[in-house]
């Protein structure tokens, strides 16, 4: 059966799936996150006490993982249509985040918790478009200093494959979707704690399942036969952003590591989520 996906038959399916689960009900969990902030939170906190301010930035961790940078072959025959050609991509060492950013860490900046799941802090967050994270990562560097960023889809094929750590499966950690991924097999309709499945080679856990995660590329369904070969970015421009990974309502195949999922930049579903990236 054919996988490719166009913008309106995804979202209406989505919104399908939404009337059909936006009524689950979600597990109590406590957050077990540790919160450690970095030297530049950490400052910016004790600034604001040294201008009795009342307001400070919670110390966030997100527990950032070193991907070494090398070539992989990026895309397959066995993902949906748009993911061949298979072709050479080379990408540069960068950081990225072990789990997926949480309900508690985005309490933490946006004071707010737009998940439908919403009330288990270590859950992934959830109900954030593309636009929301922008708004998101931009409080985040403002406040710390740093420079995150959501991941390109050729760095997020690279770390969810294991990067040069990479075994060549199927889903990002495994060939047993059910050991590494919380999907619609599994997931009882609803997302879970981060990491409580099988990491991958790079001790990344959910890249396949629980939520999807957005990308910073631009979607076109033709870009893996024109792509650049050395940190590609995506098109200039175009309708819909790149999604991966899969989601806690979605079937195997939709989890597989090559897999390319799309939806317009302001689309906002509890099958979505994110995770970052720094440089």
């Amino acid at each position: 059966m054919k996988k490719r996906q166009v913008i309106s038959m995804m979202s209406w399916a989505l919104m399908m799936v939404w009337s059909v689960l936006s009524t689950a009900q979600p597990t109590v969990a406590q957050n077990t996150n540790a919160s450690t902030s970095s030297p530049k939170a950490k400052k910016y906190a004790d600034d604001k006490v040294r201008n009795n301010e009342n307001t400070m930035l919670p110390a966030i961790n997100f527990d950032m993982v070193q991907v070494q940078g090398g070539t992989f072959q990026m895309g397959s025959k066995d993902a949906s249509d748009d993911a061949a050609p298979v072709h050479a991509v080379k990408v540069n060492s960068f950081s990225i985040s072990k789990y997926e950013v949480t309900q508690a860490q985005w309490k933490a900046i946006m004071h707010t918790n737009p998940s439908n799941f919403n009330h288990c802090d270590n859950c992934p967050v959830e109900k954030v478009s593309w636009n929301d994270i922008q708004e998101f990562i931009k409080k985040l560097n403002e406040a710390t200093g740093e420079h995150y960023r959501l991941p390109t889809e050729a760095e997020w094929e690279y770390a969810a494959r294991g990067g040069n750590k990479s075994a060549n499966y199927i889903y990002s950690g495994g060939n047993d979707i059910n050991s590494v991924a919380w999907n619609a097999l599994n997931s009882n309709n609803k997302t879970h704690q981060v990491g409580q499945k099988k990491p991958n080679e790079l001790g990344l856990y959910d890249m396949s399942g629980n939520v999807w995660e957005w990308c910073a590329d631009w979607f076109d369904a033709n870009y893996y036969k024109n792509s650049s070969a050395n940190n590609p970015t995506g098109p200039n421009n175009g309708k819909a952003k790149v999604l991966r990974g899969g989601s806690w309502a979605v079937s195997s195949g939709y989890c597989h590591a090559a897999y390319r999922g799309l939806l317009t930049p302001d689309f906002k579903s509890n099958l979505f989520g994110f995770r970052l990236v720094k440089d």
